[in-house]
Formats: C-alpha cells, structure tokens, sequence
C-alpha cells in the first residue's frame, strides 16, 4: 500500500492510496485525460505520469516526451533519482519521496509514502554457516566520542536541507559545539582522524585543500551509506534562533 499526498486544490491538500497492482496518473489534467493527482501547471503535460504499486515497492512511468521527472528522498542527505522522458516502470527506492516535474516557476511536486521494504531479520543477513571468518565492521565509529559529534555537525546543513552545498568550516564547527572545548586544531585533528583512520577516504587528483577535500569527502560518505542521519541531530545542541 502507498499513499500520495498531492498539491492542495482549492486550498485543501488531498490524498489516495493504492494497492499492489493498483496505479495513478498525475498531471495537469483535461476531459479526455482525466489524472488522480491534479498538479495545475500550464507546464505541466495532460498526462503527465504514472504511478503503480507494486508488493513492497513502487514505480513511475515518465509519460512526457520532452522533460526530466526527478524524484528525491526529503530525509535523506541529497539522494534522487531522474526519470528520463518516456522511461516507464522505473522502480524507486525510497520509502518517502518528493516527485518534481518542471513548471513554468521552478517545480511543483508531490509526496509519496511507500510501505516499509522487507528486511532480513538481524542476525541473519551472513546466512547460517558455521564456520569461517567473522564479518568485519566496515565504518566503525563510536557515537559517543567527539569526532562523531564533529561529524555530525559537518552533515548538519545537508541533514536539513539537502538541496545545499554548504559543508561547516572548523571556526563554524568550533562555534555549533561550544560545549565540547575544542581547539582549532584539535577539531582539524578529529577531521583528519576520521578520513584517514575511520572512513578511509580518498585524496583527490585535483589540488583541492586538504581541509576541504576532506571535509567533503566526509559528508559524501556519512550521507551516501547513512552512517549519519537525521536522527543524529539530537546529539547537537539547539540551534539558535
């Protein structure tokens, strides 16, 4: 089952759900292409798409010859995914998503709530061998300790807006954790830590500071492998007004 919650019409949202097997079309709508979710754009095509559920996931159909549909996931850290024109059934990952379409001002858009996946019960995800070696842990950090605090300030400003480019500077860190009374250089320090002794991150080709590469690199991958989420902003003090 998922459901979509549409633009408001007449000052009212509206919404639907669909069952496995069941779809929607969305678009700006006329008699003869009647759409389930009305986005009223002059930009926007009669029909502009499809959306169909199905078991555990969903998929969409871009109808449009000419435009690019994006589709993001608001609570990640900047992850989308585009549907080319004409592309049908592209299947998405998210369990909640924003659907983008061009209009005549910037986007219009609707959300889409998508059950939980299946998981595989924890525990079992090595299967039941008996023997051989133990699965190491890939990213092992400690959330109590500083630099995971540090991090998650880096990740903050794409946390809460994953449109942004903006990545904190060491001054700009300093001052989001007072409490920790760190040093410039010993925040530099954690930063360094973590690329080269817990994320293992790469220098670049380009001559890119050092400072900066990593410091990018750090958000790349805490938000590409949710090693940071949204979840962990409780673990920095209250942002002021």
């Amino acid at each position: 089952m998922i459901q979509m919650a549409a633009a408001p019409t007449d000052d009212r949202p509206y919404s639907l759900e669909l069952a496995p097997g069941e779809q929607a079309f969305f678009g700006r709508g006329a008699p003869n292409a009647p759409v389930d979710v009305l986005l009223d754009d002059p930009a926007v095509s009669r029909r502009a798409g499809r959306i169909g559920a199905v078991n555990d996931y969903w998929v969409l159909s871009n109808l449009s010859t000419s435009k690019t549909y994006v589709v993001e996931n608001p609570e990640g850290g900047g992850e989308f995914v585009k549907v080319p024109p004409g592309r049908m059934g592209a299947p998405i990952p998210f369990e909640f998503s924003r659907v983008m379409l061009p209009a005549l001002d910037g986007t219009v858009s609707f959300l889409v709530f998508a059950p939980r996946h299946v998981h595989v019960p924890p525990g079992s995800a090595d299967g039941n061998a008996d023997s051989g070696a133990v699965t190491q842990v890939a990213y092992p950090l400690d959330q109590n300790a500083k630099y995971f605090r540090i991090l998650v300030a880096l990740c903050e400003p794409r946390l809460r807006d994953p449109s942004t480019s903006r990545i904190p500077t060491v001054p700009e860190i300093m001052e989001r954790l007072p409490d920790l009374g760190l040093s410039r250089t010993a925040i530099g320090f954690h930063i360094g830590y973590l690329a080269e002794k817990k994320l293992h991150v790469k220098s670049p080709q380009s001559g890119e500071g050092k400072a900066d590469w990593q410091r990018h690199a750090l958000v790349s991958l805490a938000l590409r492998f949710d090693l940071v989420t949204s979840d962990h902003l409780a673990l920095l003090p209250v942002p002021r007004r």
